[in-house]
């Protein structure tokens, strides 16, 4: 069995003061400094060369003897203290470096828990928390709760209900969705619940929607005859087929350009035409068209106008020749004014910011038609849409319809 280690006396200041003062008073009592070492501390109860320690040091401290004095030994004592603490700082942001996601500065509340929680026995919790923007009350408050839920306050358990459906909601978009569409659909589900709340529990937790941004890709051929502007920026209709607006834009892919073209029926925002080439050229954009003419079979004579910019595959001949053939009416806008098609261009944004940006890079062209296929489904049949009452395209249309037939049974 191993014996245990003897403690080490911690004597006061004014003990050790005393030794020094009896051993310098009493030295020339004996033979030798180790002698008066030996008897004097045999009487003062500590070992003689602890006398002989403190002894040595006030003479020190006087400038009677060479080496470090106390007041350099406590400074290079913090010093050490100082630097063991920087390192252990230094690691953990090391660590938590590799941990975050990158962002804001303060990480969310959640993240910075789990990760006290993952490297407490290497760091501890106070450390962490003091390199960290966290209370260490913060932590052992959320600890408690993951023991016992009981403990948990009644918004706290509130809000691990609402959370629960703000993630649903949330990856059901495939993390397109901000706070604001988040909300909406909630509601939509039949979940009540106030916006404040989807915005302060997404920001807790880290869940962002994409922030859209802007670009123009149209290159105008003015030597071309082009067709009024029928639009005048007025991109209102009263029912479907009445008004189509057209436009593409680029994706940069490890095997080259790839461009993306869309048709838009402007009643319900729906997409009703699109299509994924590796050339810009007339029949990629009369694909597109050809595309919308089969799937919406507009009746000819309705007056169906179909806007586009003055990109030179809108222009052509035989883009103008289809139109024609179809019974629809050409509208174009001018040359360099983006608001002259601007919800084709806004629609192209959404492409941009919630495909292109969002899932890239790409690879080729063939998985950027494949993920354009997944997108347009979703965005004519569930993505929810502010300008027609945060509904999808394909419900807007339907609820239409529905009561356009009623109307026509009543008459």
């Amino acid at each position: 069995m191993e014996s245990k280690k003897k403690p080490t006396p911690k004597y006061t200041a004014e003990f050790r003061e005393r030794g020094v003062r009896l051993y310098r008073e009493h030295r020339s009592d004996y033979t030798s400094d180790n002698a008066a070492y030996r008897a004097i501390a045999s009487k003062l109860g500590c070992s003689h060369e602890t006398l002989r320690a403190w002894c040595i040091q006030v003479a020190r401290d006087a400038g009677e003897r060479a080496g470090s004095t106390t007041e350099e030994k406590a400074r290079i004592k913090e010093l050490e203290r100082e630097n063991r603490e920087l390192r252990t700082a230094n690691e953990i942001l090391k660590k938590a470096s590799a941990y975050f996601c990158a962002g804001g500065a303060r990480p969310p509340v959640p993240q910075m828990i789990a990760f006290i929680a993952a490297h407490r026995e290497d760091f501890g919790v106070e450390p962490i928390c003091r390199v960290l923007p966290i209370a260490p009350a913060t932590f052992h408050r959320h600890a408690a709760v993951a023991r016992n839920p009981e403990h948990a306050s009644d918004r706290a358990k509130q809000d691990a209900v609402d959370l629960e459906k703000i993630k649903a909601a949330y990856s059901k978009s495939r993390g397109r969705y901000g706070a604001r569409k988040v909300w909406h659909q909630l509601r939509r589900d039949g979940h009540d619940i106030a916006r404040c709340t989807v915005e302060r529990l997404m920001h807790l937790h880290g869940l962002q929607g994409v922030v859209r941004g802007q670009k123009k890709t149209t290159n105008p051929d003015p030597a071309q005859p082009c067709p009024d502007d029928k639009v005048n920026r007025q991109f209102v209709a009263e029912a479907p087929n009445q008004l189509w607006v057209s436009d593409f834009t680029y994706v940069s892919t490890w095997m080259g350009m790839v461009y993306v073209a869309f048709v838009i029926d402007v009643f319900a925002r729906r997409i009703v035409g699109w299509r994924v080439s590796t050339s810009m050229t007339t029949s990629f954009v009369l694909d597109a068209l050809n595309q919308a003419i089969s799937q919406r079979c507009p009746a000819e004579g309705n007056g169906l106008i179909h806007h586009s910019d003055r990109g030179s595959q809108y222009l052509s001949i035989r883009y103008t020749e289809r139109l024609g053939d179809a019974g629809i009416d050409t509208s174009v806008g001018t040359v360099g004014d983006s608001y002259d098609n601007a919800l084709a261009e806004s629609i192209i944004g959404l492409f941009k910011t919630e495909v292109i940006n969002f899932l890239g890079p790409w690879k080729s062209m063939a998985q950027v038609e494949w993920e354009t296929l997944q997108w347009v489904s979703w965005y004519n049949t569930e993505r929810l849409h502010s300008a027609i009452g945060h509904r999808p395209p394909q419900e807007v249309e339907e609820a239409f319809h529905a009561e356009t037939s009623a109307i026509e049974k009543a008459a």
